[in-house]
């Protein structure tokens, strides 16, 4: 990948484009089985323009509460654009037509639902997939009531995987669809909006807005193409190394993993703080995040080998044990 990085064919992106910039965009584009796609430095600045473009200030988008948009994007919908997240309380992460429908709102007095937002998968809900079934209802639902869908798969890669589908049948129930890169893919930066080109076409000048006008970008974009050609297809590894952490750690006095739809495992602790079973298990060695004040996260990916993953989880099973006592 790095020496993908160093022989880049560059341009000058903001100006008459970037040859190995625009390579990826339309490969993404074919990928997805939409119209174009525009490269991002980042999922949260594609996430943020998908909302620009889907929404307008005054209304509100509809989204699962513990989202990626709802806790780790600094409160931009509402800073950026003016509109506010109508929340979905979900048992699991999955956003179902059903629990969605009770939440969009089209009466006066009230804000107006402009858009629903989905996370596939859902990083807090441990990597948690939502099938083809569940996509297809929300696509309905949301053009039942003329609605755009923007689906926010910065793991979109792990939840076709996990479903054994091409990555297009889960990108065609959204208006827009962000992916990215620097997940389980390895890339260092970067990720890609698609959707329809006149969409796509006002999102360039948006996306400036937000400072993300890059010159010779194509020393990310070339990294993102060695990453959809060797990377993509080795994402099962990952799934398989989630699970055989969490085989060795489902009968634990402290520990409770859940069982992992992906490359995600969230465990749960009995009596430690959260913060101090990460601050015991990274002085041990072994780094993790928290996700609660009683839930970890661990996650697998390229550079963690199913060696490092049983030796990860021994090492959780000696330091928390019996509380970490």
């Amino acid at each position: 990948m790095r020496a993908a990085i160093a022989e880049a064919e560059v341009g000058d992106d903001v100006l008459d484009g970037d040859p190995t910039t625009r390579r990826l965009e339309a490969d993404v584009a074919r990928l997805l089985g939409h119209e174009a796609a525009l490269f991002f430095p980042t999922g949260t600045q594609a996430n943020q323009v998908a909302l620009s473009l889907l929404s307008e200030p005054g209304t509100e988008i509809v989204v699962e509460e513990c989202a990626h948009l709802t806790d780790c994007e600094e409160a931009a919908a509402a800073a950026l654009w003016g509109v506010q997240l109508r929340t979905v309380k979900t048992p699991d992460g999955v956003m179902t037509a059903d629990l969605v429908r009770e939440r969009i709102r089209q009466g006066r007095f009230c804000p107006r639902t402009s858009a629903i937002a989905v996370e596939n998968t859902h990083n807090a809900a441990g990597g948690k997939v939502a099938d083809l079934e569940t996509m297809a209802a929300l696509r309905q639902l949301a053009d039942s009531h003329e609605l755009p869908l923007h689906i926010d798969g910065a793991r979109l890669w792990n939840a076709a995987h996990a479903l054994g589908c091409p990555p297009e049948r889960l990108a065609q129930f959204g208006t827009t669809v962000m992916v990215s890169f620097s997940k389980g893919l390895g890339c260092p930066a970067g990720a890609c909006l698609v959707g329809p080109e006149s969409l796509l076409e006002r999102a360039v000048a948006i996306r400036r807005q937000l400072g993300g006008g890059m010159r010779q970008s194509g020393i990310l974009a070339a990294a993102c193409l060695f990453a959809l050609e060797h990377n993509l297809a080795r994402l099962g590894e990952d799934h398989a190394r989630a699970q055989i952490a969490a085989r060795m750690l489902e009968h634990h006095a402290e520990v409770t993993p859940v069982p992992p739809d992906t490359n995600i495992v969230m465990l749960d602790l009995r009596t430690l703080a959260a913060d101090e079973a990460a601050r015991r298990l990274a002085a041990a060695g072994v780094l993790v995040s928290v996700f609660g004040p009683r839930r970890l996260r661990l996650v697998t990916h390229l550079c963690v080998s199913e060696q490092d993953v049983r030796e990860a989880a021994q090492t959780i099973d000696h330091v928390l044990g019996e509380g970490g006592s």
